[in-house]
């Protein structure tokens, strides 16, 4: 089921959107070769639980994971990209690590990733993460009212396709607010004007994810839930929560939100 959100609700997500981006700025600084991914873990769920919000992943159990996900923070490294379960692990020169993150605050949802090289950046990879940062540009430029949702897919399969990179259509984006999952899906690559009519008040986690040289996923045996390349190849993912207003697009996990942003969401 739809549910469209209030301008107001839409705020109380911002604020939600806001601390999931600031926590992930700080862990963006703390991934430093040499630091175990438990330890991020740990700094995830002590913010949590200073802020008096509610991790989304704690109790996280759907049909293709292995009972709940245990921890606060999705951490996946180098051929991991969606899921990851952090284990006791040090990070490493030249490793590329995705931290993805949903919390609820005030009963609001708001869910976003990065993904971020540690210590010294191949060229190759910052070309993968790039592409994922810009098919989010393009997902989210095409988020307006009146558009539908295979536009937002077919924008940002048109970047994977510009770099060469194929795109999975198991997982995707999603629809969010009371919930992590709401309707609709987002697939990664589609095709213009098929799909939903985009409506104001509609929110959306968008989330280009990539591997370099497959499409194909398989889930890691050792724990159930890390989605990794089928052939072993590097990924990225970038997310980012967005609510479609009467004056388009507005990014709801900035790390500092924009004036400008909140003046778009109308009152």
């Amino acid at each position: 089921m739809l549910e469209l959100k209030t301008p107001r609700e839409i705020e109380r997500m911002a604020v939600t959107g806001a601390f999931v981006a600031d926590v992930l700025a700080e862990l963006r600084e703390r991934a430093q070769v040499g630091v175990n991914l438990l330890d991020l873990e740990a700094y995830v769920r002590e913010r949590i639980r200073e802020r008096g919000a509610v991790s989304c992943y704690v109790d996280y159990a759907p049909s293709f994971g292995r009972g709940p996900f245990g921890n606060t923070v999705c951490l996946a490294v180098n051929d991991a990209v969606l899921h990851g379960m952090p284990f006791d692990y040090r990070l490493h020169d030249g490793d590329v690590l995705t931290m993805d993150l949903a919390v609820s605050i005030d009963g609001w949802v708001a869910d976003a990733a990065i993904t971020t090289i540690v210590g010294t950046a191949a060229e190759e990879d910052l070309r993968l993460v790039r592409a994922t940062e810009e098919a989010l540009a393009a997902g989210i430029d095409a988020a307006v009212p009146g558009n539908r949702i295979g536009d937002i897919s077919a924008a940002i399969g048109a970047v994977a396709a510009a770099y060469g990179y194929p795109v999975n259509t198991e997982f995707g984006g999603h629809g969010l607010g009371r919930t992590m999952h709401e309707d609709p899906h987002v697939s990664n690559t589609g095709r213009a004007g098929r799909g939903l009519r985009l409506r104001p008040g509609l929110t959306l986690a968008l989330e280009p994810w990539f591997a370099r040289t497959t499409g194909r996923v398989y889930i890691d045996d050792a724990d159930g839930w890390t989605v990794r390349s089928a052939d072993g190849s590097r990924t990225a993912h970038t997310e980012h929560t967005v609510a479609i207003t009467e004056n388009g697009p507005v990014v709801l996990t900035r790390r500092i939100p924009r004036a400008d942003d909140l003046a778009d969401i109308g009152t």
